[in-house]
């Protein structure tokens, strides 16, 4: 484990994560009761990506955009749990007034700037968005996430290329949970290890252990005080993995259970929990308070959001362009 930390900031990365882990498994539970519909894409196993590298960002003046797996980062953001679980159950106190869904949480405020239920194709937005602070001659930094099954789309080399040219602070973020829907990444893709594809656009690219929330801190936090400085794109293949299905409609049965009971004593929230134990900083009664507090916000927002109004009709007219 890298460098020296704080106790209090330690103990906000794994809050964060288990706040991500409480809220997807009430949500994950709430779709069981058909309390919540639509899609759901689970980030159980993946909580260091999202929360190690927002960490490094000053939300004040930096943005966050990724795809449809996207509770996780708007919780980091600092989402309130209630807005975000009353979008899943599709009420009018939602984040996107319950029209959106799991895909599609949003907060321009927290510069959050959403989830998308395209593949790929928040990565051109992102870049947009790294145009937008370029023109205006912002300090700020833009994380784009998407999955390794968004990484053969052409807009991420198209997107690439022009970072490159025009100079824009990017840190595109591909989180390789090791299958694209149930296909795993080796049979689809020329290459193993994706970071190398940064080298075609004169880009740094990266691969970081995703089980490790210091490891990933470490890493963006080193790109974006680069990015401030001299505004440029950077690459980041972050291997991490999903304990659960591409889906609530995935049974997940093309692994067996041998790899995900690997992949399970890697998880990065115990990663955390053993190091802290180490450093003195938490025990086993010290988690347990975090947990039992996360625990209640998650109760909460479920109490929350079964009390909130649905949209009314006229609601399906408002925010129509065309």
């Amino acid at each position: 484990m890298p460098g020296k930390y704080s106790k209090k900031f330690l103990e906000k990365l794994l809050r964060d994560m288990l706040l991500i882990r409480r809220f997807e498994e009430k949500a994950a539970q709430m779709y069981g009761l058909r309390k919540i519909g639509g899609f759901l894409h689970l980030y159980i196993g993946q909580e260091a990506v999202a929360t190690g590298s927002i960490a490094a960002l000053d939300l004040q003046k930096d943005y966050v955009l990724t795809g449809y797996r996207d509770h996780a980062h708007a919780l980091v953001c600092g989402m309130d749990p209630k807005v975000a679980m009353a979008e899943l159950y599709g009420k009018l106190t939602g984040c996107s007034k319950g029209k959106g869904g799991s895909m599609h949480f949003y907060d321009a405020e927290k510069h959050m700037l959403g989830g998308n239920g395209i593949v790929g194709s928040q990565i051109p937005v992102a870049t947009g968005v790294g145009l937008k602070i370029r023109y205006r001659r912002e300090d700020g930094v833009v994380l784009c996430y998407f999955g390794d099954g968004a990484i053969h789309q052409g807009s991420f080399h198209e997107s690439l290329n022009l970072a490159k040219i025009w100079k824009l602070p990017v840190i595109y973020i591909c989180e390789n949970n090791q299958y694209g829907m149930g296909t795993d990444f080796r049979r689809v893709s020329a290459v193993e290890d994706f970071s190398v594809m940064a080298t075609g656009y004169g880009i740094p690219g990266k691969q970081v252990d995703g089980m490790d929330v210091l490891e990933v801190y470490e890493s963006i936090s080193r790109a974006v005080a680069k990015a401030r400085k001299e505004p440029s794109p950077f690459f980041f293949e972050v291997k991490t993995y999903r304990y659960k299905g591409h889906s609530m409609s995935d049974p997940a049965k093309y692994r067996t259970k041998e790899e995900l009971e690997a992949h399970k004593k890697q998880d990065p929230i115990l990663i955390l929990k053993g190091y802290m134990e180490e450093k003195g900083f938490t025990d086993e009664a010290g988690f347990k308070k975090i947990d039992d507090e996360v625990r209640k916000e998650v109760i909460e927002a479920v109490d929350f959001s079964e009390n909130s109004p649905e949209p009314e009709e006229e609601a399906l007219y408002e925010d129509v362009y065309a």
